[in-house]
């Protein structure tokens, strides 16, 4: 029995290290494919794969997603709407974006994509909401 106790407190740490987090896409301009949603540290951020990740029908106007047990912890968030279903960010030949997207804190893109400072928010231990706007130009 004070096995089981231990055991138990061992694992109080893990459950108080994680949180909610509900993601609002905003600015969705039709209903074409896909929004795929990325919570990403800054070791992950601008990269294709992150820890924490949900693809949503698109939906004119907005689509929300929860994202369970994410480590608290300094994160961004990068969203695109996948028109075409091919699970990648579509650019020209000049790099620039062909598909709506959209960053935490919608900061300014000016010539690249923001830096993961002017993204990043703070997940602290209470439930939290951000809410983002995709860019269509």
């Amino acid at each position: 029995m004070k096995v089981l106790f231990f055991l138990g407190l061992l694992a109080l740490p893990s459950i108080a290290c994680a949180t909610t987090l509900d993601v609002t896409v905003t600015n969705i301009p039709d209903a074409v494919g896909t929004i795929r949603i990325a919570v990403c540290a800054e070791s992950e951020f601008l990269k294709p794969d992150c820890k924490y990740h949900a693809v949503v029908q698109a939906g004119a106007g907005q689509v929300k997603t929860t994202f369970l047990d994410v480590q608290l912890g300094v994160y961004a968030v990068q969203v695109f709407q996948d028109r075409n279903g091919n699970q990648k960010l579509d650019q020209n030949f000049f790099g620039m974006p062909k598909e709506p997207l959209g960053f935490s804190r919608n900061p300014s893109m000016h010539f690249g994509p923001p830096s993961f400072a002017d993204a990043a928010f703070s997940l602290g231990a209470q439930n939290s909401a951000i809410s983002l706007a995709l860019r269509t130009k």
